[in-house]
């Protein structure tokens, strides 16, 4: 008996119990057993605020991104075992390239906008800085810095692999130590995969448990700067609402759950559209990958009414060439379902259903296999419905398999209507080809939807379909879909940090943030900034530049070598007749032209490229024979971990001969971090 062990303060636990076994999907074998009886989930916690968490927070933002790089590719090397595995939960190789690739390609795309969008520090900046006082000496900045706390990651059965890993990486960026919690039915993967992470050693210890078997006690444990994030069902999430930490003792509570998502075929689309086979296409997918198993899955077809005939004869012809049996078959399409409890489900869901439905595709009760035993293995064939007029049931059932309803509408407001009687989904698609339908359906459903895929033409040879949560975009849903939000890029590694608002003069902001703030300290020193390599420079470093007078030829010069004849620049009697000019003024891009002459030190040294101007605006006009100089202050400095040189962002103010400022921006460079030798 092989029974799953649970990676808890340390070490390896094994439940002393027989547990329960879990079977193979396909021909109902035992693959493992299952149980956490025993095991001091109290301990876990303490294990991860007392020795994780602290672990993580000694690192920045870059460096904890690149140990998930690490784990990615770690992981990646070794994937064929996760793909001979998972075979076993009833996955095809698509469906397990979805789980298992999609899994360490969301590792990959988060590690890279945690070095990429964040500064190598552990306190991000949200927004910018809010002037207080008249004088500036009063200021406020809004930051996000790291709770000392745990993240609890509950996951759903149905990716046991990306589940665990989109949940992961933005807390183990965000600084967050995790312990997960996979569901029973496919642990055995979610297992495997932890274990091979630990022995790589790459993680600092502390920062990743895993909890195999019954959660019982974990929320007892948690306390205020904790948080839990639930995948599964509407069911269990309620018990988690109701729980006396959850209700009164702070732990965040992030739920994603049941989801009747629906894609809506556009008023304009006839059959000899490309459009009308993106639409069946994507229908039979989501029926068909996982078996149907995704939260993401397209159970509403929402289409024209006098489409709906078309669209139901499309979609069975489709399914006709499904061929369903053994996952490890390379001839099957689609697999089973990930246990024979879980098809009785889905059955119950579709007897449900029939109450205002026809099935119009499939048989519930019977099909023919590949390769496999209908008797003994987890099977279902696609079933395709379709609703009756008045139709409440598939707005309210979800059967979490191989199933889709096929709903007619009569007006674009109808459709917008259907869709929202859904109560809330984490994605609906539209398939459409016209701009105006496109933006009418679109805000009619955005109030409705996490997330929402605009299907046509163009999008096809690009698009990743209506069921592929992207780690660079939200997941998440409101109301029915459990109202958390995951991923986002950034966005889901903030979502475990606190969002402080900070008041203070500009130096005790630039000391607190690590970022120079307007109106604090400038250093100016005898060594020109430019000759300092990264390890030299501070923040604060500046150069006060000479003064330059703007002529009347430099402008004209411009204007010819560059073309840009505009009247304000050339034409002395239209630029008096313009009360914001009166009269020649320089082109904004001369001034910041001879700004970097004036703040440039030419010589080889650190600095090695300008790779960029950031938030570049004109306040003043320039006019002829006035004068500019500018303040060149270091504002923030990044060391890239994989490169022998780091980033530097200058603050820039460019400012008159009256001392106004006539050009804000910042200045961006790449500098070595030692000096070079040349």
């Amino acid at each position: 008996m092989s029974m799953l062990e649970s990676y808890a303060a340390g070490r390896w636990f094994r439940a002393s119990d027989e547990g329960t076994p879990l079977r193979d999907a396909t021909t109902g074998e035992e693959v493992a057993r299952i149980s956490s009886t025993g095991l001091d989930v109290g301990a876990m916690v303490e294990h991860a605020r007392t020795v994780g968490g602290p672990a993580l927070r000694d690192l920045t933002f870059h460096e904890r991104s690149a140990l998930i790089k690490e784990v990615a590719k770690h992981l990646t090397a070794g994937k064929d075992e996760f793909y001979e595995l998972s075979t076993r939960t009833g996955a095809t190789k698509r469906d397990s390239a979805v789980d298992i690739d999609g899994g360490f390609g969301t590792l990959f795309s988060v590690a890279s906008k945690g070095t990429r969008e964040m500064p190598a520090d552990t306190v991000y900046l949200d927004g910018g800085l809010e002037q207080l006082g008249r004088q500036g000496q009063f200021v406020g900045q809004h930051v996000y810095t790291t709770r000392p706390g745990v993240a609890v990651q509950i996951n759903a059965f149905n990716f046991p692999v990306w589940g665990m890993l989109e949940k992961l990486a933005p807390a183990f960026i965000a600084g967050v130590p995790s312990i997960v919690k996979p569901a029973s039915q496919t642990a055995y993967l979610t297992e495997l995969v932890v274990r091979r992470i630990i022995e790589s050693g790459i993680l600092p210890e502390g920062t990743l448990q895993l909890l195999s078997g019954s959660a019982s006690g974990l929320l007892d444990a948690l306390t205020v700067q904790d948080s839990v994030a639930f995948t599964g069902s509407a069911h269990t999430a309620g018990i988690l609402r109701s729980h006396p930490n959850v209700l009164h003792g702070g732990v965040q509570l992030g739920v994603e759950a049941d989801s009747l998502n629906c894609s809506v075929l556009g008023p304009d689309v006839t059959v000899d559209d490309p459009e009308f086979d993106l639409f069946v296409k994507g229908v039979v997918t989501e029926m068909t990958v996982k078996a149907g198993q995704k939260c993401t899955a397209i159970r509403r077809a929402i289409v024209p009414s006098g489409m709906a005939d078309a669209v139901v004869e499309a979609i069975g012809a489709r399914l006709a060439t499904t061929s369903v049996g053994n996952p490890a078959n390379p001839d099957v399409r689609m697999g089973a379902l990930a246990s024979v409890e879980q098809r009785d489900e889905v059955r119950k869901a579709i007897a449900s259903l029939q109450a205002s439905c026809d099935v119009v595709w499939g048989n519930p009760d019977s099909a023919e296999l590949v390769d496999a035993d209908f008797a003994v293995g987890a099977f279902l064939a696609p079933v395709l419905l379709r609703a009756r007029e008045g139709a409440v049931e598939p707005h309210d059932v979800e059967p979490f398999g191989p199933v889709s309803t096929v709903i007619s509408y009569d007006t674009v407001d109808e459709a917008i209507t259907l869709a929202a009687r859904g109560k809330g989904s984490l994605v609906g698609s539209l398939v459409t080809h016209d701009p105006q339908v496109a933006r009418d359906v679109t805000l009619g459903l955005a109030p409705w939807h996490g997330r929402i895929l605009v299907l046509d033409r163009a999008a096809a040879p690009e698009s990743t379909g209506h069921g592929s949560p992207l780690p660079m975009l939200v997941h998440g849903g409101p109301g029915r879909a459990g109202g958390g939000e995951e991923l986002g890029g950034v966005r889901g590694i903030l979502h475990h940090m606190q969002r402080t608002a900070l008041q203070g003069s500009p130096d005790m902001l630039t000391a607190i943030t690590g970022r120079w703030t307007k109106g604090s300290q400038r250093r100016i020193e005898e060594v020109h900034p430019f000759r300092k390599s990264l390890a030299e420079l501070r923040i604060g470093d500046t150069v006060q530049s000479a003064s330059r007078r703007v002529t009347l030829a430099d402008i004209e010069h411009f204007a010819e070598f560059t073309g840009d004849t505009f009247y304000a620049h050339t034409d002395e009697a239209a630029a008096k007749k313009n009360e914001l000019f009166g009269g020649i003024v320089a082109h904004g891009y001369l001034v910041v032209s001879l700004a970097a002459g004036l703040f440039v030190q030419p010589d080889p040294g650190p600095v090695l490229a300008n790779f960029g101007v950031d938030n570049l605006r004109f306040l003043t006009p320039v006019k002829v024979d006035d004068e500019i100089s500018v303040l060149l202050t270091v504002k923030q400095i990044s060391p890239r971990r994989s490169a022998d040189y780091g980033e530097v962002r200058w603050d820039a103010v460019v400012s008159n001969a009256a001392g106004e400022p006539v050009a804000t921006y910042d200045v961006l460079t790449l500098v070595a971090k030692e000096q070079p030798q040349y």
